[in-house]
């Protein structure tokens, strides 16, 4: 363990001889050295407190303009959005708490809103950090206690933010139809505006012309973003050109959510970062999503909730037109998952719950993709289950379900929802 460097640059970092990673105490615990052990050769990027390995979460409204002060105009289409490094205008995240016994790495800051000229964000950031061989596998915390309670609709979240120097500029991931099964990788354009794109294999990696690099891996994330911006093959820390990925999610971010996340950092050549992912990855199997605590990555569209803590349900609110809920992305196979299980209490008006679905390669949800079910309206608790498997569309490979609560507007009405999912739920 150590903490090194003048007051300006307080890095303090843990070494088990494979990697080193290092934290800036000044940037709020950002993630500021990746390094094999005993290398000078740091793979992160920090031309401004933007970059780094850091946290930064997304909400509305949008532009975000807190008492009158306006964002920077570049960046005002981002709206709320605290990140752990500090803010376009150089104002460092103030650093709350942090230790390190060589380890595991904590850090707690409160952050700066990017777009705003030193207004700290109305939460707090924590994450810890420990190692294992060439991975560092990192757990993120935020605290949100803003004082505007508006439940704003669902932002991209990045899972986090990775910044990389100009060496390592190469892009690479799988985006084929059979995840872990050995296909080939694709190379993502090294371009601005930051390219999208589905992980089938939930990494992506930056990596030098020899092939070593950064790998990010997060089990249950297939939707990604990133790139490279500047000359790319040289700069340092401190210069321009610098590759980019985030995992992201999209999250209904409440004024006084605990959100969670977890990561892992992977250094070495491309297929060393690979086979880490295949050795450790988790059994692909058709998604159950269950609200005893959270929503489970869905979002909704013309609909709310009745907010954080989740207790054991989601209640949506359905006085709405067309109120919708949509899951993360996913990737499972139809023919594994015929039957839809929706746990659901619905005390509105007669009509139909209606699930859509998309494929691989489909742009969005279409009216000829979807299978409906009547609604009871009693108020209790109905499993209704759902045969998209006779469906003449239902087939491939499966990227997003949506949801559609029953007829819209109806204020006061909810549906309450305990789980949606491939196994059917166990009677209560």
């Amino acid at each position: 363990m150590a903490t090194a460097g003048c007051a300006e640059d307080r890095v303090s970092s843990i070494d088990n001889g494979t990697i080193k990673v290092g934290v800036n105490l000044d940037l709020g615990g950002a993630i500021t050295w990746v390094s094999p052990s005993g290398s000078d050769q740091n793979l992160i990027n920090s031309f401004d407190w933007g970059r780094q390995i850091q946290m930064s979460h997304y909400s509305g409204p949008n532009p975000f303009a807190p008492n009158g002060k306006q964002p920077r105009p570049e960046w005002a289409g981002l709206g709320w959005n605290p990140i752990q490094s500090g803010d376009c205008y150089g104002h460092r995240s103030k650093l709350l708490e942090q230790r390190n016994d060589g380890r595991e790495l904590y850090v707690k800051c409160v952050p700066m809103q990017w777009p705003l000229n030193n207004e700290p964000g109305e939460c707090v950031f924590e994450c810890w950090i420990t190692l294992d061989g060439a991975t560092a596998k990192v757990r993120s915390r935020m605290v949100n206690a803003r004082s505007d309670k508006t439940q704003y609709t669902g932002r991209h979240q990045e899972l986090p933010a990775v910044y990389t120097n100009g060496p390592w500029w190469k892009l690479m991931t799988y985006q084929g139809d059979a995840p872990y099964t050995g296909g080939e990788l694709s190379q993502i354009p090294a371009k601005m505006p930051w390219t999208g794109w589905t992980a089938t294999e939930n990494w992506a990696a930056l990596v030098d012309d020899k092939g070593f690099g950064l790998g990010i891996w997060e089990p249950g994330v297939v939707q990604f973003l990133g790139g490279f911006a500047g000359a790319p093959g040289k700069g340092g820390p401190k210069d321009g050109p610098t590759g980019y990925i985030a995992p992201l999610h999209s999250e209904i971010l409440d004024w006084n959510i605990t959100y969670e996340f977890q990561y892992t950092l992977i250094v070495g050549q491309l297929a060393q970062i690979r086979d880490h992912v295949y050795q450790h990855a988790p059994k692909p199997a058709p998604p159950v999503w269950r609200f005893g605590a959270d929503r489970q990555h869905w979002v909704y569209h013309l609909a709310t909730d009745t907010g954080w803590p989740i207790t054991g349900e989601l209640k949506v609110n359905v006085d709405q037109a067309d109120p919708q809920m949509l899951s993360p992305l996913v990737l499972f196979p139809a023919a594994s998952a015929p039957t839809l299980y929706v746990e659901a209490a619905y005390d509105g008006a007669p009509g139909n719950l209606e699930v859509f679905w998309r494929c691989t390669g489909q742009p969005g949800m279409a009216g000829e993709r979807v299978k409906t079910v009547p609604l009871i309206g009693d108020g209790v608790w109905h499993v209704y289950a759902v045969d998209l498997g006779t469906h003449p569309e239902y087939k491939g490979l499966i990227s997003q379900l949506r949801v559609d609560p029953g007829p819209g507007g109806q204020p006061g009405k909810t549906m309450r929802i305990r789980s949606i999912g491939f196994t059917r739920p166990e009677a209560k």
